[in-house]
């Protein structure tokens, strides 16, 4: 009788580990969200889980020492911008990693704080609006801003 209930437990915990399943999707470590982490170029590439249109675009470029960035964005104009400022990233214990920033020359902040996600060693991220969980960017990161957009930038700034 002994030995029945020791052959019935092991049955059960056999049972028990055959149970579990190796199909689970790997967990993909994400990086934390710091200045260090988003040092360098990025680009939009998608907005609201739709690619950009032909012809619009938004890079940025974080300096982590300076926690400044420059954008180089047609994306709300018909004319190409070169748009510079600062940045900060605050640690919300609900929320998680949230970035904001303040245009220079007393433009203003940003329209938005994002709460940024998925920050991956393979580059990329998604930032989601603060206020509006619709507005979802997604950003990859890239070798640098192609010349062509900086010279258009530059010429456009010029004429203002």
């Amino acid at each position: 009788m002994k030995n029945m209930f020791k052959l019935m437990f092991l049955l059960t915990l056999l049972c028990g580990f055959s149970s579990c399943s190796d199909d689970d999707e790997p967990v993909v470590p994400t990086l934390e969200v710091t200045p260090a982490n988003l040092n360098g170029t990025w680009q939009l590439a998608e907005w609201n889980g739709q690619p950009l249109a032909e012809g619009v675009y938004c890079y940025v470029v974080f300096n982590r020492r300076e926690q400044t960035f420059e954008m180089y964005q047609k994306f709300d104009s018909m004319y190409a911008r070169y748009i510079t400022g600062s940045f900060d990233i605050e640690d919300d214990p609900y929320l998680g990693s949230v970035i904001s920033g303040e245009y220079d020359y007393w433009n203003g902040d940003w329209n938005h704080e994002y709460i940024v996600t998925d920050l991956l060693e393979s580059g990329s991220m998604i930032w989601t609006a603060k206020d509006n969980e619709n507005d979802v960017s997604k950003y990859v990161r890239c070798d640098k801003v192609p010349d062509e957009i900086v010279e258009e930038a530059r010429i456009e700034n010029a004429g203002n």
